[in-house]
């Protein structure tokens, strides 16, 4: 038993030399974990605190927009961005604000909220779906070269045949016909790929008509566009003919 206690007081001396020496870098470490670990429960709960706010808020744009009232709906997402920028919430409220601000005509308001989606939305198909709204909006001004800028950004893929065929629409509408189909003919390549993808490669649909559709009247264009010059030019040289005696 003596024995026994000699070799028990021993460990507990070497245990009292080591705690001297380590002691203050374990409790420093066990410090730090602790501090960490509620750090990081502390943001966690902030996140969601902040995504239930934001939700929240969402829904008051939500019911704005389903009723029409294009002031009530701007406000509120102006709430929305101001607040919880960094959120998902902001980008959609912003997203279905601009629509509601575009079938009133209030097209810079529309504009600012499509910008800042764009730029500031955390979800990349957030901000195709976006720059392919205010690529449209840029269309229908014909500030054609603002449309074609936004829609040459980088883009996923699920979105780029949309991309390709507005950037087309732009094209045909500044009578570069040859740049047009080249474009329709991409947006039908994306979709192929896109189809592909998702294990329906090539499947008909009315979206692929309408590309089709597109690129077949833009063939059709060139054929008369080549000729109209040289009929234009064979014009004076009858009416020359015409006044020799």
């Amino acid at each position: 038993m003596a024995v026994y206690d000699l070799e028990e007081q021993e460990q507990i001396d070497e245990l009292k030399v080591w705690w001297q020496r380590y002691g203050h870098w374990l409790t420093a470490a066990v410090l730090v974990v602790t501090l960490a670990v509620a750090a990081w429960q502390g943001w966690n709960w902030w996140q969601r605190n902040q995504a239930k706010q934001a939700g929240a808020l969402y829904v008051v744009v939500e019911e704005a927009a389903r009723g029409r009232d294009a002031k009530r709906t701007r406000e509120a997402a102006g709430e929305l961005i101001a607040k919880f920028p960094g959120t998902a919430y902001a980008s959609m409220g912003a997203l279905l604000s601009a629509r509601l601000q575009m079938d009133v005509a209030d097209t810079q308001t529309a504009k600012a909220q499509l910008s800042w989606a764009v730029e500031h939305a955390p979800d990349p198909g957030l901000r195709d779906l976006a720059r392919i709204r205010l690529a449209s909006l840029y269309f229908g001004e014909k500030a054609y070269d603002e449309a074609l800028k936004q829609l040459a950004a980088e883009h996923t893929l699920p979105f780029a045949p949309r991309f390709e065929e507005l950037k087309g629409d732009v094209l045909s509408a500044q009578g570069k016909s040859a740049e047009a189909r080249a474009a329709y003919q991409m947006a039908l390549n994306k979709l192929d790929e896109l189809q592909k993808s998702a294990g329906t490669a090539q499947r008909p649909g009315p979206y692929r008509e309408l590309l089709q559709v597109k690129l077949d009247a833009q063939h059709a264009a060139a054929p008369a566009a080549s000729v109209a010059p040289a009929a234009t030019a064979a014009a004076p040289a009858a009416d020359h003919k015409g006044t020799q005696p």
